[in-house]
């Protein structure tokens, strides 16, 4: 049997393989919500899948329940100016993960305390 050959259970159980993605986000932002910093509970559409948003890396965010809902089906950086919890950086960790820069997101999360 070829390693190619395998099957591997992720590819039998698509809920887990989808666990580890949504695990795997988390751990960027350290467990907390790229928004407000509360611990991160769920994850967000950037670009909302009522408007056509997917479920890839670059579009999904980890975030506490209260912001998810609060920005609803919001465009994400207009939104998040008027929250009072707004902080430049974490704008700018935003923005880098929209880019698909998720290092240099992690990176400047890792700068707020």
């Amino acid at each position: 049997m070829h390693k190619q050959d395998a099957i591997s259970l992720d590819q039998l159980c698509p809920k887990i393989n989808n666990k580890y993605w949504r695990d795997s986000l988390h751990k960027l932002t350290k467990y907390q919500c790229i928004y407000c910093g509360k611990p991160s509970e769920s994850i967000d559409h950037i670009y909302p899948k009522s408007k056509g948003g997917k479920s890839i890396t670059s579009n999904c965010i980890p975030c506490c329940l209260s912001c998810n809902g609060k920005k609803s089906d919001s465009e994400v950086l207009n939104w998040y100016r008027d929250q009072s919890f707004y902080d430049p950086r974490r704008s700018m960790a935003i923005r880098a993960w929209i880019n698909n820069d998720l290092k240099l997101a992690s990176v400047l999360l890792d700068y707020i305390k």
